[in-house]
Protein backbone atom coordinates (compact mmCIF):
# COMPACT_ATOMS: atom_id res chain seq x y z
CA UNK A 1 0.00 0.00 0.00
CA UNK A 2 1.33 3.36 -1.00
CA UNK A 3 0.25 6.83 0.03
CA UNK A 4 1.16 9.44 -2.55
CA UNK A 5 -0.02 13.06 -2.23
CA UNK A 6 -3.12 11.95 -0.33
CA UNK A 7 -3.97 9.44 -3.06
CA UNK A 8 -3.81 5.85 -1.88
CA UNK A 9 -2.41 3.50 -4.52
CA UNK A 10 -2.64 -0.23 -3.93
CA UNK A 11 -2.76 -3.61 -5.61
CA UNK A 12 -6.26 -4.38 -6.87
CA UNK A 13 -8.23 -7.52 -6.08
CA UNK A 14 -11.55 -9.04 -7.10
CA UNK A 15 -13.38 -6.81 -4.62
CA UNK A 16 -12.53 -3.90 -6.93
CA UNK A 17 -14.50 -5.19 -9.95
CA UNK A 18 -17.41 -2.77 -9.52
CA UNK A 19 -15.14 0.23 -8.89
CA UNK A 20 -12.98 -0.60 -11.89
CA UNK A 21 -16.03 -1.03 -14.11
CA UNK A 22 -17.42 2.33 -12.94
CA UNK A 23 -14.07 3.99 -13.62
CA UNK A 24 -13.75 2.46 -17.10
CA UNK A 25 -17.31 3.45 -18.00
CA UNK A 26 -16.53 7.07 -17.02
CA UNK A 27 -13.37 7.11 -19.12
CA UNK A 28 -15.03 5.37 -22.08
CA UNK A 29 -17.67 8.10 -22.33
CA UNK A 30 -14.95 10.57 -23.40
CA UNK A 31 -13.62 10.44 -26.97
CA UNK A 32 -10.07 9.09 -27.01
CA UNK A 33 -10.18 7.95 -23.38
CA UNK A 34 -9.87 4.23 -24.13
CA UNK A 35 -10.49 2.18 -27.25
CA UNK A 36 -13.72 0.69 -25.90
CA UNK A 37 -17.06 2.46 -26.04
CA UNK A 38 -19.02 2.68 -22.78
CA UNK A 39 -21.35 -0.17 -23.83
CA UNK A 40 -18.28 -2.40 -24.36
CA UNK A 41 -17.22 -2.02 -20.73
CA UNK A 42 -18.93 -5.20 -19.60
CA UNK A 43 -18.64 -7.32 -16.47
CA UNK A 44 -16.96 -10.05 -18.55
CA UNK A 45 -14.36 -7.62 -19.94
CA UNK A 46 -13.48 -6.25 -16.49
CA UNK A 47 -13.42 -9.72 -14.87
CA UNK A 48 -11.17 -11.02 -17.64
CA UNK A 49 -8.37 -8.47 -17.38
CA UNK A 50 -8.58 -8.21 -13.59
CA UNK A 51 -8.26 -12.00 -13.22
CA UNK A 52 -5.39 -12.21 -15.73
CA UNK A 53 -3.57 -9.30 -14.07
CA UNK A 54 -3.98 -10.75 -10.57
CA UNK A 55 -2.89 -14.25 -11.57
CA UNK A 56 -0.10 -13.46 -14.03
CA UNK A 57 0.65 -9.76 -14.09
CA UNK A 58 0.20 -6.63 -12.05
CA UNK A 59 -2.79 -4.36 -11.40
CA UNK A 60 -2.84 -1.18 -9.30
CA UNK A 61 -5.67 1.19 -8.42
CA UNK A 62 -5.78 4.69 -6.96
CA UNK A 63 -8.53 5.53 -4.50
CA UNK A 64 -10.37 8.86 -4.33
CA UNK A 65 -8.79 10.99 -1.57
CA UNK A 66 -12.17 11.61 0.12
CA UNK A 67 -13.85 8.26 -0.52
CA UNK A 68 -11.72 5.09 -0.79
CA UNK A 69 -14.68 3.22 -2.33
CA UNK A 70 -14.30 5.35 -5.47
CA UNK A 71 -11.43 4.48 -7.80
CA UNK A 72 -9.88 7.34 -9.80
CA UNK A 73 -7.13 5.50 -11.68
CA UNK A 74 -6.08 1.99 -12.65
CA UNK A 75 -3.16 0.42 -14.50
CA UNK A 76 -2.70 -3.23 -15.42
CA UNK A 77 -0.75 -5.57 -17.65
CA UNK A 78 -0.36 -9.34 -17.80
CA UNK A 79 1.40 -12.16 -19.58
CA UNK A 80 -0.43 -13.61 -22.56
CA UNK A 81 0.26 -17.26 -21.67
CA UNK A 82 2.57 -18.05 -24.59
CA UNK A 83 5.97 -19.41 -23.43
CA UNK A 84 8.13 -17.36 -25.81
CA UNK A 85 6.52 -14.19 -24.38
CA UNK A 86 6.75 -15.22 -20.72
CA UNK A 87 9.11 -12.30 -20.02
CA UNK A 88 6.61 -9.73 -21.40
CA UNK A 89 3.75 -7.94 -19.68
CA UNK A 90 1.35 -6.71 -22.35
CA UNK A 91 -2.17 -5.51 -22.96
CA UNK A 92 -1.27 -2.64 -20.66
CA UNK A 93 -4.03 -0.15 -19.99
CA UNK A 94 -3.84 3.02 -17.91
CA UNK A 95 -7.04 4.92 -17.10
CA UNK A 96 -7.58 8.05 -15.05
CA UNK A 97 -11.04 9.40 -14.27
CA UNK A 98 -11.67 12.50 -16.45
CA UNK A 99 -12.13 14.73 -13.37
CA UNK A 100 -8.62 13.79 -12.19
CA UNK A 101 -6.71 14.00 -15.46
CA UNK A 102 -3.90 16.55 -15.68
CA UNK A 103 -3.08 16.21 -11.98
CA UNK A 104 -0.13 13.79 -12.36
CA UNK A 105 -2.16 10.84 -11.02
CA UNK A 106 -1.58 8.85 -14.22
CA UNK A 107 2.15 9.54 -14.04
CA UNK A 108 2.24 8.60 -10.36
CA UNK A 109 0.38 5.29 -10.63
CA UNK A 110 2.31 4.32 -13.77
CA UNK A 111 5.65 5.19 -12.14
CA UNK A 112 4.75 3.04 -9.15
CA UNK A 113 3.72 0.24 -11.53
CA UNK A 114 7.09 0.33 -13.33
CA UNK A 115 9.00 0.60 -10.04
CA UNK A 116 7.16 -2.50 -8.78
CA UNK A 117 8.10 -4.41 -11.94
CA UNK A 118 11.74 -3.31 -11.66
CA UNK A 119 12.00 -4.03 -7.93
CA UNK A 120 10.01 -7.24 -7.55
CA UNK A 121 9.63 -8.84 -10.98
CA UNK A 122 13.11 -9.52 -12.35
CA UNK A 123 11.52 -12.24 -14.51
CA UNK A 124 9.74 -9.53 -16.52
CA UNK A 125 12.05 -8.09 -19.17
CA UNK A 126 9.60 -5.92 -21.05
CA UNK A 127 6.34 -4.04 -20.63
CA UNK A 128 4.38 -3.30 -23.81
CA UNK A 129 1.51 -0.98 -24.63
CA UNK A 130 -0.24 0.42 -27.69
CA UNK A 131 -1.66 3.94 -27.92
CA UNK A 132 -3.39 5.84 -30.69
CA UNK A 133 -1.26 8.34 -32.59
CA UNK A 134 -3.53 11.27 -31.69
CA UNK A 135 -2.96 10.68 -27.98
CA UNK A 136 0.17 12.81 -27.94
CA UNK A 137 -0.13 13.53 -24.20
CA UNK A 138 0.05 9.80 -23.47
CA UNK A 139 2.93 9.24 -25.90
CA UNK A 140 4.88 12.05 -24.24
CA UNK A 141 4.13 10.59 -20.79
CA UNK A 142 5.18 7.08 -21.80
CA UNK A 143 8.41 8.34 -23.38
CA UNK A 144 9.23 10.33 -20.23
CA UNK A 145 8.89 7.06 -18.27
CA UNK A 146 11.36 5.26 -20.52
CA UNK A 147 9.09 3.74 -23.19
CA UNK A 148 10.31 3.75 -26.79
CA UNK A 149 8.18 3.84 -29.91
CA UNK A 150 8.60 0.47 -31.61
CA UNK A 151 6.56 0.91 -34.76
CA UNK A 152 3.35 2.11 -36.28
CA UNK A 153 0.20 0.11 -37.00
CA UNK A 154 -1.48 1.98 -39.84
CA UNK A 155 -5.26 2.31 -40.12
CA UNK A 156 -5.82 0.36 -36.90
CA UNK A 157 -8.27 2.72 -35.18
CA UNK A 158 -11.54 3.77 -36.78
CA UNK A 159 -12.64 7.02 -35.15
CA UNK A 160 -16.23 7.97 -34.39
CA UNK A 161 -15.99 10.42 -37.33
CA UNK A 162 -15.27 7.50 -39.67
CA UNK A 163 -11.63 8.30 -40.35
CA UNK A 164 -8.66 6.12 -39.45
CA UNK A 165 -5.54 6.62 -37.41
CA UNK A 166 -2.51 4.56 -36.52
CA UNK A 167 -1.76 2.79 -33.27
CA UNK A 168 1.72 3.26 -31.85
CA UNK A 169 3.31 0.23 -30.12
CA UNK A 170 5.70 1.19 -27.32
CA UNK A 171 7.97 -0.81 -25.03
CA UNK A 172 9.85 -0.40 -21.75
CA UNK A 173 12.70 -2.67 -20.70
CA UNK A 174 13.16 -3.64 -17.08
CA UNK A 175 16.64 -2.57 -15.97
CA UNK A 176 16.66 -5.41 -13.42
CA UNK A 177 15.64 -8.22 -15.77
CA UNK A 178 17.42 -11.50 -15.14
CA UNK A 179 17.32 -14.43 -17.54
Amino acid sequence: MILSNMIHIRTADHNDLFGIKTLYASVARHEGGIARAADEVTDAYIESFVSKSISDGLILVAEHPDDPAILIAEVHAYRNGIKVFKHVLGDLTLVVHPAFQGKKIGRTIFTIFLEEVARNHSDIGKVELITRESNTRAITLYQSLGFRIEGRLEMRIKTSAGSYEADIPMGWQNPNYQL
